[in-house]
């Protein structure tokens, strides 16, 4: 089972508080090399010679389709230099130059880095991949880069070129806004967290038993009844729907695209204690504040269950750009094998019908779905047989695998926060795995990318959220998008090391694995 807890867990010991760092003070560290960033560059070819100094004559030059970026990566260097940094559309010297344009050996979210004394410049096909350029060339400056105060240092950045692109196209992180319900604010400081690491892919897990998140207008007890609590009985939450909007807009600003879940015909309590007609016997249940899985169910056999479910599927894709909407299907316990393949044959044309393609676990490859169905991976043992037939048959599957994807899971015995039924998940255990052989049956052509889930039954605050998620996931991220012929865990775990103090700098509250000898 995905979520199998004991109530216990949820209040155990306090968050770890982390050491501060102290900031660097003169120069920048010795011997940086254009390697010492995560994700690994497919490509680095270093030049000493070559070195290049932000000062404050420093311009940023871009064309019109360039600006977005142009405009983020000033925001960034911006607090800690205290330099101007204008965005300009020509430069003589000391300019970091974003270039679009054809760039076919890279793909389109690839780029190519180029670092001179007189200069930086990033080309790339599309501002995707000029976005992965900005994040590369954040990780080449010190540490202090990443400080929301002016910093007293040399911003030097190692010469030479990268040229580098990803492994997968799909590299996700999901967060958990139902078991307990994370503002619009903190849900953007996550999309800045992860998007360093060319993450490209939130999913939001709007729905559960414990809580409804999304307002649907035609339906608006969803929300208010649906989402007025939380596991432990706090105040819960929802997002209306310009506020998703907002979430869906900023996300895109960091280059990340959106894939909202609503999770069925299981984790459903919240639905139906929301609306007793959604339930066989017309009764609606009460509000569910605990951890359990497996107990709830739409009811198949009413017609009213997928009116109910075009207006919810409906009313999402119309505010959802991306192409894909998530529509759950796991530990669906309380439905009989044969109700399930009713309901997904009427659910899934559904999706369809809005113009989007179904995402879901991989609990739904035994349903035969249409092979633009992505079955997302999600259970230990490494084999399902749905699922290795779905990629025979040409779907793309997302790679979950619990036990070693899941930020959630503890790290060992002694954690304050998270769970363990996938097992305890060091840092060494989330880094040292293969997507193309983590599923008997699906190779490397079959795999779709990764993602991260993060579930919330433990999580109250950003705190929880950082200490769980980083620094593993770092390591998935590297997975998604470096070569495997380049993963090392020795190699990794010394770049990983260089991170703290990034963190710190940004104020993450990162768990110091003792794996890593931390800077």
């Amino acid at each position: 089972m995905r979520r199998r807890v004991s109530l216990a867990a949820l209040f155990g010991a306090a968050l770890l508080i982390v050491t501060s760092l102290a900031q660097p003070a003169a120069a920048a560290p010795a011997g940086k090399q254009l390697t010492d960033v995560v994700p690994l560059p497919v490509q680095a070819k270093p030049d000493p010679r070559s070195d290049f100094t932000l000062t404050p004559a420093t311009v940023i030059t871009a064309d019109r389709g360039a600006a977005q970026v142009a405009d983020y990566l000033g925001g960034l260097l911006r607090p800690s230099t205290g330099y101007r940094l204008p965005v300009v559309s020509k430069a003589r010297a000391s300019a970091i130059e974003l270039e679009l344009g054809p760039t076919a050996t890279v793909g389109d979210q690839g780029y190519q880095l180029d670092i001179k004394r007189q200069g930086v410049t990033i080309r790339a096909s599309t501002s995707d991949g000029l976005f992965a350029g900005v994040q590369t060339l954040r990780q080449l400056l010190p540490a202090a880069i990443e400080s929301a105060t002016v910093q007293h240092t040399r911003w030097v950045v190692p010469g030479g070129q990268i040229v580098d692109y990803p492994r997968f196209g799909y590299r996700g992180a999901m967060l958990d806004v139902a078991r307990h319900f994370f503002t619009v604010d903190q849900v953007k400081l996550y999309i800045d967290q992860i998007a360093q690491y060319k993450i490209n892919t939130l999913h939001l897990h709007l729905a559960d038993d414990q809580g409804w998140r999304i307002e649907i207008k035609s339906w608006p007890r969803l929300a208010t009844y649906g989402g007025s609590t939380e596991v432990g009985g706090g105040t819960g939450g929802y997002y209306t729907q310009d506020q998703y909007k907002d979430l869906v807009a900023y996300a895109a600003s960091r280059h990340i695209t959106v894939i909202p879940e609503i999770d069925m015909p299981g984790h459903t309590n919240a639905a139906l204690a929301s609306y007793p007609e959604l339930n066989c016997d017309g009764v609606a249940p009460p509000l569910y504040t605990g951890i359990d899985v497996g107990f709830s169910s739409f009811c198949v056999d009413k017609e009213i269950t997928y009116t109910f479910l075009d207006d919810v599927i409906g009313e999402l894709a119309a505010i959802t750009p991306g192409k894909y909407l998530h529509i759950g299907g796991d530990e669906a316990h309380a439905t009989t094998p044969a109700d399930y393949q009713t309901f997904m044959s009427r659910v899934l044309p559904l999706v369809a019908k809005h113009g989007k393609l179904a995402q879901g676990w991989h609990d739904i490859a035994a349903v035969n779905p249409p092979v633009t169905a992505v079955p997302q991976f999600w259970d230990t043992d490494g084999q399902d047989d749905a699922t290795a037939a779905a990629a025979a048959r040409g779907n793309k599957i997302l790679m979950s695998p619990a036990n070693k994807a899941y930020l959630d899971m503890q790290y060992n015995a002694d954690s304050p926060l998270g769970l363990h039924w996938a097992g305890y998940v060091e840092v060494q255990d989330s880094y040292n795995w293969d997507p193309a052989t983590a599923v008997q049956g699906v190779g490397e052509q079959s795999v779709a990318g990764v993602e991260a889930p993060l579930w919330s039954e433990t999580l109250i605050t950003s705190d929880n959220i950082e200490y769980m998620a980083f620094p593993r996931l770092a390591g998935i991220a590297e997975i998604g998008w470096s070569p495997q012929s380049t993963h090392d865990w020795e190699s990794y775990r010394t770049r990983l090391a260089d991170q703290g103090p990034r963190w710190t700098a940004e104020g993450i509250d990162f768990y110091r694995s003792p794996q890593v000898d931390w800077k």
